[in-house]
């Protein structure tokens, strides 16, 4: 399922759940520094009773996680952004492993594809047997809406100069 462009962080906790829950990404202590950084700077998020009952040392870490994630999926968006906060702060790697960060977005397979037509209509305009450029020109013409002026310019400075030492 690829990225979309505006998918709650309750989505993307709930696609994430599994990774984190499974045994080994979270200690003990990271949960615990997540939970305290959410009651200190968001009290309104987690109350000082909410952070205990979640630092339970009596319960598994696997049954208080999954109990956080539930409770602030319930609160809604703007815990669960907060969550992913916490979590780049305290855990910049694991952070960057999660599987909702890892799927490619469509702008981005876009962006790149884009850039890969571009640079397949240049080369299939350009001539190098004729000193014309032709069709290069018209394709350039068109690019800084795609790669930029300067690049584009580049571009063109560095075909003109392959037709003339031809």
């Amino acid at each position: 399922m690829l990225l979309r462009k505006y998918q709650s962080y309750c989505d993307r906790l709930q696609q994430d759940m599994v990774f984190l829950t499974s045994n080994g990404r979270l200690s003990e202590q990271l949960v615990d520094k997540i939970i305290l950084q959410l009651n200190r700077v968001y009290p309104q998020i987690l109350t000082n009773k909410e952070a205990e009952k979640f630092r339970n040392p009596k319960a598994s870490l696997h049954s208080r996680l999954l109990n956080l994630i539930a409770h602030l999926q319930k609160k809604g968006d703007k815990p669960c952004q907060e969550f992913y906060r916490a979590l780049q702060i305290n855990a910049q790697q694991l952070y960057n492993s999660l599987p909702s960060r890892k799927i490619l977005s469509p702008t981005f397979f876009l962006a790149c594809f884009s850039v890969a037509a571009g640079f397949a209509f240049i080369m299939y305009y350009y001539n190098p047997e004729s000193k014309i450029l032709g069709g290069a020109r018209k394709v350039l013409g068109f690019s800084p809406i795609i790669i930029g002026r300067h690049v584009a310019n580049i571009c063109m400075l560095f075909m003109e100069d392959s037709a003339r030492e031809q």
